[in-house]
């Protein structure tokens, strides 16, 4: 049986190689999936080396404190290359981790296929002549990059966004309206304070805040709580603001999407779903101050 080697760092790239899992299985794809992967690609076969929440770490500090996980890890997967190597590695975004273990791959003579493209035309354009000298082939999914593919010989093929085939809106305003006991008749402001658990501590707070000052009878306000991060944290937070007037939705966030007049997003994947599902939103990020000054 072959195997295939994965990295999805993140909430979002779970979901999206979760996507491509289920369809190898639905073709009855006798694959071994071995790697670093959330609950939804655990669901469709994948076995994991490594618990998926160490994972989700964003600015230069942040990392910094996890420094010797990450060499471990790297460490570890460079020992699986050599000893036991896979027929194919997949490198799902991610580009601080991925770019490393692509050039170990490429050392080894390991096929890489890198699926969904780090965002090179906006920070480190260099990055193109690596992908093209580290990768095989490369899944993109944005349309307008294939013109930098094309310009630079990197051989790609554009698969489309998966969120077009995530998003699903099951429910209709009035009934999303009953199950929460939200009142029609006011605005609906929504809050969705990010993926990780690390961004619920800066994020959370902030938004509970904005709450208790535009709180005025006029609203409704709902904040979304995504399966990724600690219900007890997440709770943690809200009983000690003292804030009882905003409802929790947990599994309807899309459908909280669509229906509230405005959103409040933490900045990631879910500012483009909400751009897709076209609600007017703000974006919005806290991080630490050495990451600020590093990253301004």
């Amino acid at each position: 049986m072959k195997k295939i080697f994965w990295i999805a760092g993140e909430k979002s790239g779970d979901l999206h190689s979760s996507i491509v899992l289920k369809e190898l299985q639905l073709q009855n794809k006798e694959y071994q999936h071995v790697g670093i992967g959330g609950p939804l690609m655990r669901k469709f076969g994948l076995k994991p080396m490594f618990p998926f929440d160490r994972f989700a770490v964003m600015g230069f500090i942040e990392v910094v404190k996890h420094l010797f996980f990450f060499v471990n890890v790297e460490k570890k997967i460079r020992q699986l290359f050599r000893e036991n190597p896979p027929d194919l590695v997949v490198l799902v975004d991610y580009p601080g981790l991925n770019m490393r273990i692509a050039q170990q791959a490429s050392k080894l003579g390991i096929p890489v296929l890198y699926f969904i493209s780090p965002q090179f035309w906006a920070w480190k354009f260099k990055r193109i002549f690596k992908l093209k000298k580290l990768t095989d082939h490369l899944a993109y999914i944005l349309p307008f990059e294939g013109k930098y593919f094309d310009k630079f010989g990197v051989k790609s093929t554009y698969v489309g966004h998966p969120i077009a085939q995530e998003i699903e809106i099951k429910i209709y305003k009035k009934e999303f309206a009953e199950k929460y006991n939200l009142d029609s008749s006011k605005q609906w402001i929504g809050f969705l304070p990010g993926s990780r658990d690390n961004e619920l501590k800066k994020l959370l707070p902030q938004y509970l805040a904005a709450i208790k000052e535009l709180d005025n009878g006029n609203f409704e306000f709902l904040i979304s709580r995504a399966n990724s991060v600690s219900e007890s944290l997440f709770n943690d937070i809200i009983k000690k603001s003292g804030i009882s007037n905003c409802k929790v939705i947990h599994d309807n966030n899309y459908e909280m999407m669509k229906h509230t007049d405005i959103l409040v997003v933490t900045s990631g994947t879910a500012t483009l779903e909400t751009a897709y599902i076209g609600t007017p939103f703000i974006i919005a990020y806290k991080t630490s101050k050495i990451s600020y000054e590093l990253g301004k």
